[in-house]
């Protein structure tokens, strides 16, 4: 457990601008700051982050939070680990008690794994620095690559030693468990034998990183040739690492892509190796993967830019051909840069050293569309059936484009090069367009139904409603916690005194809890609006000061969630209010009126429901009384034909009786239904 202390000092030192953007790429406006949501797929940025108030908010998908909720939803991670992450940040010493064994089983197995991966990393280094085998072959092959000190260092190179269970041995001794090895993929047993061996024995060692710096998997490398040996061989899918949704380097190059705005995508790990070591520290690869949709979404919210850099070959080639239209289709500018024919980036590099190749990079890279067709001019100049191919082929790349000036300009581009009318580019351009909304296949922004469903926040988790009776108090509880959180220290004129001369003056929380409990209002329909209530409720009886931080920075990152959702805007006064000596009467000022106002809808909402609740027990009165009615009009029937039948008698009476007691409270509902109406009616008056 960490001390609150220590938590405290974490949440104090966590610049909530800082954290978020070791993830996402930020663009000051205002006060705040914006950029695509790193939780949901979006072009145009809905993702707001408040410095001073230590919040994210996503007006897309509706994500918030403070700092280490961000963490924690972006990273997975419990709160104990996103604490730590952030810890770690600004070099907060955190000391936690010793587990219990019961505390120790119930520890989490994601937070086991990590531990096992950033061991295992720590173990693969010190056998390629200080171990015999490990110098004489892993850190010899990584000196004949050319890598440094300084490069081995920054991505955690490592070599994993021949003897087959060397690794798997080591760590049993150690502590760690055979069931996490497994998971981590770091061991294999096999079924029948029971033998356990590494997977990665006799390779040198590439660590793959998260986003925030943990060791998620690996990448080994064959030294030796043999016929039935991979050359590579990954880390297998596992709860904390998804090849798919991996870049490596990504956690060395964030900062420099956000920096530089730019992003350079290379295919595997010496790639990047050998181009940060020549001074280009802005470069990812796809870890010898087919590109995925998850990877562009990663390297999007860091930046809009980005330069495919390929072998010049003709793998390379069409590898980038591929690339394309997926890093177009999710809003990127897109460049590519093929070197010459015979070189990839890691030979590049190292033939050419940092100035050649920085300058190279920078001057010969293109727009996808001249790159494209220069491409496809040079294989089909000479074919009208192929140049027309080659033609529908960039239109249909021109189309996945959402931007509609964009698509504009490069049809222009691609007329100029083709030396083709625009209007029949255009022409094509529409029949795919066509296509797609007839295959319901059109990107975010054309379709509702295409648009992935966003991962529940806590404050979507509210219980199941029906329908917009529960939707109208939920509206209105979120407006009174807002007015709490935002205003509950503010003091202010009670609108409630009758001396508009000189009237009292209330704190904002003061007036509002004191108005709620006047009409009796102390339940919330939302469990998490009831918890933060409660303690708001406390607060105000014991004199104690009303603050949103309390609530934003709350250990429950549902309260967290919803102190955060409830303080944040997407909208900030423009300049044109204070321009020109213009007015502009704020929320603050008009507090007092605001307040009143809220807590009448909300009662008038608890009336309304009361209202519902009484008519329906009273249509089941009616139907009730209906039902003796006609019951008793049978029975008096009978008796009419049998007057000596005492039972029957009896019979009539207890039912007269009921019938008459049923009417009475028929008529008191009725009665209760006026006066709520009529309550209903005068609150609306007032507002």
């Amino acid at each position: 457990m960490i001390d609150r202390t220590t938590i405290d000092r974490i949440m104090d030192a966590a610049d909530i601008v800082e954290v978020v953007q070791d993830f996402v790429s930020l663009k000051k406006r205002g006060v705040n700051y914006i950029g695509c949501c790193p939780f949901h797929n979006e072009k145009t940025p809905s993702f707001i982050v408040s410095p001073s108030k230590g919040i994210f908010k996503c007006f897309g998908c509706g994500k918030s939070g403070n700092a280490v909720g961000f963490v924690m939803e972006h990273e997975q991670m419990t709160y104990p680990e996103a604490l730590k992450y952030i810890a770690r940040k600004y070099s907060i010493e955190v000391v936690e008690k010793e587990l219990s064994e019961e505390e120790q089983k119930q520890n989490d197995d994601r937070e086991s794994m990590r531990i096992l991966n950033e061991y295992a990393a720590k173990y693969f280094q010190n056998n390629l620095l200080n171990d015999p085998e490990g110098i004489a072959i892993g850190l010899a092959y990584f000196r004949e690559r050319g890598f440094t000190d300084e490069a081995i260092k920054t991505f955690g190179l490592g070599y994993s030693l021949e003897k087959r269970d060397a690794f798997t041995e080591t760590a049993l001794k150690n502590g760690y468990k055979l069931d996490f090895m497994t998971k981590t993929g770091l061991t294999i047993v096999n079924e029948e034998t029971k033998r356990r061996y590494d997977r990665f024995f006799g390779r040198v060692m590439f660590p793959v990183y998260s986003i925030s710096g943990q060791v998620i998997g690996f990448g080994g490398r064959v030294l030796k040739t043999a016929e039935k040996t991979a050359k590579y061989v990954n880390s297998p899918e596992s709860e904390i690492y998804n090849k798919s949704k991996t870049l490596y380097g990504l956690y060395q190059a964030r900062t420099e892509i956000v920096r530089q705005k730019k992003c350079y995508l290379v295919e595997g790990y010496a790639d990047v190796i050998s181009l940060f070591m020549a001074g280009v520290r802005n470069v990812v690869a796809s870890s010898g993967t087919s590109l995925t949709e998850d990877q562009i979404r990663i390297i999007h919210r860091l930046t809009d830019d980005i330069t495919v850099l390929y072998d010049g070959d003709s793998a390379g080639i069409h590898a980038s051909i591929r690339g394309i239209d997926m890093l177009l289709a999710q809003g990127l500018n897109v460049r590519v840069l093929l070197l010459p024919d015979g070189e990839d980036p890691d030979s590049f590099a190292k033939k050419n050293g940092s100035e050649k190749t920085i300058e190279y990079l920078n001057t010969h890279e293109e727009d996808f569309i001249r790159f494209k067709t220069r491409l496809s001019k040079q294989e089909a100049d000479k074919d009208p059936l192929k140049r027309a191919a080659m033609i529908t082929d960039i239109v249909k790349t021109i189309s996945v484009i959402e931007d509609q000036i964009k698509q504009t300009v490069y049809l222009q581009e691609c007329s100029k090069i083709l030396e083709i009318d625009e209007n029949t580019l255009y022409s094509e351009l529409m029949k795919f367009r066509r296509k797609k909304i007839t295959e319901g296949k059109l990107p975010t922004g054309y379709t509702q139904q295409q648009r992935p469903e966003p991962n529940p926040t806590p404050r979507q988790q509210t219980p199941k409603v029906s329908g917009n009776k529960e939707l109208g108090f939920l509206s209105k509880e979120r407006e009174i916690m807002r007015l709490l959180l935002l205003h509950g220290n503010k003091t202010i004129a009670n609108p409630l005194d009758t001396n508009k001369e000189k009237p009292q003056m209330v704190k904002v929380a003061e007036l509002m809890i004191g108005l709620m409990v006047k009409y009796n209002i102390t339940e919330l329909r939302n469990s998490i609006n009831q918890q933060i209530f409660t303690e708001l409720l406390n607060d105000v009886y014991n004199s104690n000061e009303i603050s949103e931080k309390k609530f934003i920075n709350n250990p429950d990152p549902a309260i967290s969630s919803v102190a955060a959702d409830v303080c944040s805007s997407s909208y900030e006064l423009s300049s044109i209010w204070t321009k020109n000596g213009s007015v502009y009467y704020g929320e603050e000022a008009r507090l007092p009126e605001i307040i009143i106002d809220v807590c009448n809808k909300y009662l008038i909402e608890v009336k309304k429901d009361k209202k519902r609740k009484l008519s329906a027990e009273l249509k089941r009165q009616i139907e009730t009384n209906t039902k003796q009615q006609s019951q008793l009009a049978m029975l008096e029937q009978e008796y009419a034909n049998d007057t000596t039948n005492e039972q029957l008698a009896e019979e009539i009476a207890a039912l007269k009786a009921n019938y008459e007691a049923t009417k009475a409270l028929t008529m008191d509902s009725m009665k209760s239904i006026k006066d709520i109406t009529d309550e209903i009616t005068e609150l609306s008056l007032k507002q």
